[in-house]
């Protein structure tokens, strides 16, 4: 009788753990788990060179910048079209919360961009060491 009342008691000790370990996980903030990403919601001509609008979250603390780069595609006969931007780290807002910027992207001496190329945009973090991640690429016509 003892080992039945004993096995039903661990049962309900167990099964009580497994909710109150649920409910911490449904109550734990779940902005953690979406730092440190890159979304490249649009790219538009920007003379001379381009803008892209990027959605980011990332860490406090974090010690990086946002780089976007942009390469003209398909457009045989010419040379090829680079731009670059950054945003450096004090002008990004790091709480895990999502927040928009606007990168501008500065041609490359020699590179030019119009209305209808396709382009290809690459986003990324880069820290202070010379890694980069949360590479995010997308290809936008202007």
């Amino acid at each position: 009788m003892n080992t039945v009342r004993l096995r039903h008691r661990l049962a309900g000790v167990a099964a009580l753990s497994a909710l109150v370990g649920a409910g911490a996980l449904a109550t734990a903030p779940s902005a953690a788990a979406k730092a440190n990403v890159l979304t490249l919601t649009k790219v538009s001509l920007h003379a001379p060179g381009l803008r892209a609008n990027v959605t980011y979250s990332c860490d406090p603390g974090m010690n990086h910048e946002l780089v976007a780069n942009a390469t003209a595609l398909d457009r045989p006969g010419h040379d090829e079209s680079i731009a670059a931007g950054t945003v450096k780290k004090a002008q990004l807002v790091c709480d895990y919360k999502d927040h928009t910027t606007q990168v501008t992207l500065r041609p490359a001496a020699g590179s030019h961009f119009a209305k209808g190329d396709k382009v290809k945009v690459a986003v990324f973090y880069f820290d202070e060491d010379g890694f980069s991640y949360a590479r995010q690429e997308a290809v936008a016509v202007l």
